[in-house]
């Protein structure tokens, strides 16, 4: 019902912006009404959804964890490879932005890693650009709150930049502000078309599902993470890290890879 009922509301964006630019003032008042209709519709949804992840959590800390990895009576997800020899992380060797932890939803993948970084996930409006860019420095200083704080401005300005969302769930991730890390990692993986972004998003929700000692949920996660972009080797070494040393746990969130952004 709910794919049925967004197949339609594409359906009727996608007629609007055909006949946008050759309609009257007074017939675009009533497309950008039609249009604000959508965005409400649209963003009830989202925030629907997110009250029932956050839900879902909340049952799984205090009666889970689940398995959901597989219906019952299905077969187990397979095994993912052996990471090849000298790929390991020590966290002893870390630097201080390597995204290290130490501890002690079925979300669909229908995107190819080789998809490029689509053009709303990197568009900035140049009001919000001054806030971004700032917040990246404080970010590369190892600054996450103040970095945290203008990449939420930013967010205010542009709910639908999601290179500002991922700074900021990233920030929040080093503030160990586990809740509203994973609000905006949940967002990201619903919004973003960049397979690399939204590996990052399930693997921080895999860390984030760790600390709470949500295990199984947490080695789906992982495994969702490597699926999406393989080339993204630290859900491996956090899968690793679940399976044989449950105890005490090396988790690493990905948090290097905003430098190169």
């Amino acid at each position: 019902m709910i794919q049925h009922m967004f197949s339609s509301m594409n359906e009727w964006l996608d007629g609007i912006k055909e006949r946008y630019n050759s309609a009257t003032e007074q017939e675009r008042g009533h497309y950008l009404e039609q249009i604000r209709q959508l965005k409400k519709t649209s963003d009830a949804f989202i925030e629907e959804w997110l009250q029932f992840e956050e839900k879902f959590t909340d049952f799984q800390d205090e009666c889970g964890p689940f398995d959901l990895s597989a219906p019952v009576g299905g077969a187990p997800l397979p095994k993912l490879p052996e990471l090849p020899a000298g790929k390991d992380k020590d966290p002893a060797d870390k630097n201080p932005n390597s995204g290290y932890i130490a501890a002690g939803a079925n979300y669909p993948i229908t995107i190819s890693e080789k998809q490029p970084c689509a053009y709303g996930d990197l568009e900035i409006p140049e009001a919000a650009e001054p806030f971004m860019n700032k917040g990246q420095g404080y970010y590369k200083l190892f600054m996450f709150a103040e970095a945290a704080s203008l990449f939420q401005t930013v967010i205010a300005m542009a709910p639908e930049c999601n290179l500002a969302r991922l700074h900021l769930a990233m920030s929040q991730m080093h503030l160990q502000n586990w809740n509203e890390a994973q609000r905006h990692f949940q967002l990201l993986v619903v919004m973003s078309d960049f397979p690399k972004w939204v590996a990052l998003g399930y693997n921080a929700l895999g860390c984030i599902h760790a600390v709470r000692m949500n295990m199984a949920y947490a080695e789906r996660l992982f495994r969702k993470a490597y699926e999406v972009y393989p080339s993204f080797t630290d859900p491996l070494n956090n899968l690793r890290s679940c399976q044989e040393s449950p105890g005490q746990l090396s988790l690493y969130f990905g948090s290097t890879e905003l430098c190169c952004l």
